[in-house]
C-alpha cells in the first residue's frame, strides 16, 4: 500500500544522538521526522563533559550540579579523590536534558512525533516505509501506571532513515547485517531525593565511583550528585547477579539508605561498536544502536551525540549526491576520532575489573598524579592526552609494576 506523505528523514528515537540528528538535519533545511516513544528514561549518571556543552551548545541551565571532583573507592574502602582542575564536568537529568534536546530539534524545524516503531518495508518505487504506532503520549485514566492509550497504525515514507532506538535497536535488527551479535550489560539505577540531613562525608560536587565485586562483578557502582536528587546506580553482564540488591547495599553504605526514592530504572546497553552502521543504501544507526557506549566508563552521552551528528553528515550527503557509500562515513569518522579510546578502555576493563585484587590496584593507582591529569584531560577534551610524553612512560612503568606484583596495592 502506498502512503502519500514523505520525509527526506525519519529518525526513530528522541535520546541525545536522536534528538541532535533531527536537530542537524532540520538546520539544513531537510525535512525531518521525529519519531519517540513516551515516558522512557534511560538509567544514566548524567555526567557530561566541557567538549559537550562546547560542541552542542548546551545552556548552564541544564546543568543540575557540576561536579568538581571525583572519588575513587575501592573494595578495602580505599578512598581517593581527584580534583578536577580548572573545570568541572556538568550533570544533567536525562528526563529534561533529552526533552529539551528534542524540544530544539523541534524549534529548528523536526516534525515531533509520539510512537513505538514497528518495522521497516518498501514502496513500489523502492522507497523506504516507515511504519509506526501512534500515540497521543497521554495515559489512560483506567490504565495502569505508564500504560499509554491505544496506538493507531501509522507509516511514512522516508527517503533516508536514522535508527538512534536504542540498545537493541529494531531499525538494527531489521536492517543492519550482523547487528542481532551484539552483546549487552544491563544498567541499573535510582534517583533518590538528596537528603536534608546530610551523611557524613557528603559532598554535592563530588561523583562517587565505587570499584567492589559486591557491587558489580564486572563493573563499577556510581553516586552522582543531581542537585536536589542523585542518580545511584551499577551495571554487569552477569545475568545472575542482583543490580537492585547491589544498589540498595550501595545505598546503605553510602547513607542514603532512608532517603525517598523517585524513580527505578533498567537498560541493556551495548557492550561495544557495531562493526556495521548502515545497510548500503538508505537507512544509517547511531547512539547505543551503533553500540557507542564507552567501555570501562559506561559513558554513552556526548559519544551518543558525536553519533548522531556524524549519522545526520551522512545521511544529508546522501540526499545530496545519491551516493550510498556516504553512510559508511558516519562509523569511518567515529571510529577515526574515538576508535583508539574505546580499545584501551576495553583492555582496561577486562584486566582491572576482574578481581577485588586488581581493582584495589587499579584505585592505588589512582593516587598518582600524573594518571589524574591525563585521566581527567582525556575525558574533559575527548581526546588522549599527548601534552608529556615522559608522564606516560611513568604510568606505563607503574602499570607494568603492578601486573608483575611489584607494587603495594
Amino acid at each position: 500500500m502506498s502512503t502519500s506523505e514523505i520525509f527526506d528523514v525519519v529518525v526513530v528515537g528522541g535520546g541525545p544522538a536522536g534528538a541532535t540528528a533531527a536537530d542537524d538535519l532540520a538546520r539544513q533545511g531537510r525535512s525531518v521526522l521525529l519519531l519517540d516513544r513516551v515516558g522512557r528514561i534511560k538509567p544514566c549518571g548524567g555526567a557530561i563533559p566541557p567538549r559537550l556543552i562546547k560542541d552542542f551548545a548546551i545552556p548552564d541551565e541544564l546543568l543540575v550540579a557540576k561536579a568538581r571532583s571525583a572519588r575513587m573507592i575501592s573494595p578495602k574502602d580505599k578512598r581517593v579523590d581527584i580534583p578536577i582542575e580548572n573545570g568541572f564536568v556538568g550533570m544533567v537529568d536525562r528526563d529534561v536534558f533529552d526533552e529539551w534536546l528534542r524540544e530544539r530539534a523541534a524549534a529548528s524545524g523536526a516534525v515531533r512525533r509520539s510512537g513505538t516503531f514497528d518495522k521497516l518495508t518498501r514502496d513500489d518505487d523502492g522507497v523506504s516505509v516507515v511504519h509506526y504506532t501512534a500515540r497521543d503520549g497521554r495515559e489512560r485514566r483506567s490504565a495502569k501506571p505508564g500504560e499509554l492509550t491505544e496506538g493507531v497504525p501509522t507509516q511514512v515514507r522516508a527517503r533516508a532513515v536514522i535508527g538512534a532506538d536504542g540498545a537493541r535497536s529494531k531499525v538494527a535488527s531489521q536492517a543492519v547485517p550482523g547487528a542481532e551479535d551484539t552483546e549487552y550489560v544491563f544498567a541499573y539505577h535510582e534517583i533518590v531525593r538528596a537528603p536534608e540531613v546530610k551523611p557524613a562525608g557528603y559532598d554535592g560536587s563530588r561523583c562517587d565511583v565505587v570499584y567492589r565485586g559486591s557491587v558489580s562483578p564486572d563493573f563499577y557502582g556510581w553516586v552522582f550528585p543531581h542537585g536536589d536528587t542523585l542518580s545511584i546506580g551499577t551495571g554487569s553482564a552477569d545475568k545472575g547477579f542482583s543490580l537492585r540488591g547491589a544498589v540498595g547495599a550501595l545505598r546503605e553504605a553510602s547513607g542514603l539508605g532512608d532517603t525517598e526514592t523517585l524513580r527505578r530504572e533498567g537498560a541493556p546497553l551495548p557492550m561495544k561498536p557495531l562493526k556495521r552502521w548502515d545497510n548500503g543504501r538508505d537507512v544509517v544507526v547511531a547512539g547505543d544502536a551503533a553500540g557507542v557506549v564507552a567501555p570501562a566508563s559506561g559513558e554513552g552521552i556526548y559519544y551518543a551525540m558525536v553519533g548522531g551528528r556524524l549519522a545526520a553528515e551522512s545521511v544529508d550527503a546522501l540526499l545530496r549526491t545519491g551516493d550510498v557509500k556516504s553512510l559508511k562515513l558516519a562509523r569511518k569518522r567515529f571510529m577515526k576520532a574515538h576508535g583508539t579510546v574505546f580499545r584501551v578502555l576495553g583492555i582496561m576493563q577486562w584486566f582491572w575489573y576482574s578481581t577485588d585484587k586488581r581493582r584495589e590496584s587499579f584505585v592505588k593507582i589512582c593516587e598518582d598524579k600524573d594518571v589524574q591529569q591525563l585521566t581527567f584531560e582525556s575525558y574533559m577534551n575527548k581526546e588522549l592526552a599527548r601534552k608529556k610524553p615522559m608522564a606516560h612512560v611513568r604510568i606505563f612503568l607503574k602499570d607494568m609494576a603492578h601486573l608483575m606484583g611489584f607494587a603495594r596495592a
